[in-house]
């Protein structure tokens, strides 16, 4: 592998005369591409493509290749045009981050990129179903395919209901919602985004903070419908197998489950986990010793500067953790599932 260009050069992307423009302004760009160091001639990943923001940071930091992951059609589709300006240097591929070592063939890989989370412009178009804010069907689907969150909230029993909003949206009112939900759909089925959240409102109290009461119902129904912490244990895994030896992984998480898999996988893979008691009997998976499958680039996570905070609230729960992928194989039991 080549020498990469310093960090504070990476950080800055070239003017790009004739490229089609970037709707999306990415959370923490420069700092994911301080960590990724792009250089030329190199092949990434921008496994959560949405718009195209951090895929244009990288090839507009170096002379290289990115392909752009996204389980969203519509994603998909509207990145064409803005590959179509790169000249072949950005190849788009639908599909999920978790298979990413099946869908990208070409090797070496020099940088995985991961924002997790539903993107902005998913967010902001009520037909999607993700937002309390705008009236529409209850879908939450990113990839259009399999069980909505209106099939969920009408068929899961009550107890399982309360399990999903209470360990995916960190919700301790998810007993008294999930209560309230079945007793609304044995009147009719929810089906509109507006019609749950106001239902959530009835049982949950306006916090202090103004987080609106509907927020965590909605995100764990969003986790769940997605498996989208699930989507990131094998996207973590998938990027182990990927990387070249001094290829680059950032992770941008939004909130504490995401973040805490990201920051337990690197932990355990760098050998900086926390061990246990010496009076204990040792656990049944240790982590690797020192010199794992990554070395961490920070010992903490990074979160964005305060202008960024200003300008972007989605910004201000975010965290970057970001690592370097060493000669030593992947840890035991990751390997890959095998070529389609």
């Amino acid at each position: 592998m080549t020498s990469r260009r310093p960090q504070a050069e990476a950080a800055a992307p070239r003017a790009a005369a004739g490229h089609a423009p970037v709707l999306h302004a990415p959370v923490m760009l420069a700092e994911v591409l301080a960590a990724l160091a792009p250089r030329d001639g190199g092949l990434y990943v921008d496994g959560t493509f949405g718009r195209g923001g951090y895929a244009v940071g990288i090839l507009e930091a170096a002379d290289c290749r990115v392909v752009g992951l996204d389980r969203d059609p519509e994603a998909i589709a509207h990145g064409r045009a803005l590959a179509a300006g790169y000249g072949g240097r950005l190849v788009l591929v639908e599909g999920r981050f978790g298979e990413m070592d099946r869908l990208v063939t070409a090797r070496p890989v020099d940088g995985v990129a991961l924002d997790l989370g539903v993107s902005s412009p998913q967010l902001d178009v009520a037909e999607r179903g993700f937002s309390f804010r705008f009236d529409g069907p209850l879908d939450m689907r990113m990839g259009g395919n399999g069980p909505s969150a209106a099939d969920v909230v009408n068929s899961l029993p009550e107890g399982e209901l309360a399990d999903v909003i209470y360990r995916l949206g960190e919700e301790r009112r998810s007993r008294a919602i999930a209560r309230a939900i079945v007793a609304a759909r044995a009147e009719k089925p929810i089906e509109r985004t507006l019609e749950l959240a106001e239902l959530v409102r009835s049982v949950v109290k306006p916090a202090k903070d103004g987080l609106d009461p509907a927020t965590r119902t909605f995100q764990a129904l969003r986790l769940y419908v997605n498996d989208e912490l699930g989507e990131l244990e094998r996207g973590l895994a998938a990027a182990e197998r990927m990387l070249a030896p001094g290829g680059r992984l950032a992770v941008v998480a939004f909130h504490s489950l995401e973040d805490r898999l990201v920051k337990t996988f690197l932990r355990q893979r760098s050998g900086t986990a926390a061990r246990g008691s010496r009076h204990l009997p040792p656990s049944v998976e240790p982590g690797p010793e020192v010199g794992g499958s990554f070395a961490l680039l920070h010992r903490q996570a990074l979160q964005p500067g305060k202008a960024e905070a200003r300008a972007n609230p989605r910004a201000r729960s975010a965290k970057l953790r970001a690592a370097e992928r060493t000669a030593m194989p992947p840890l035991a039991g990751s390997a890959a599932a095998g070529e389609a």
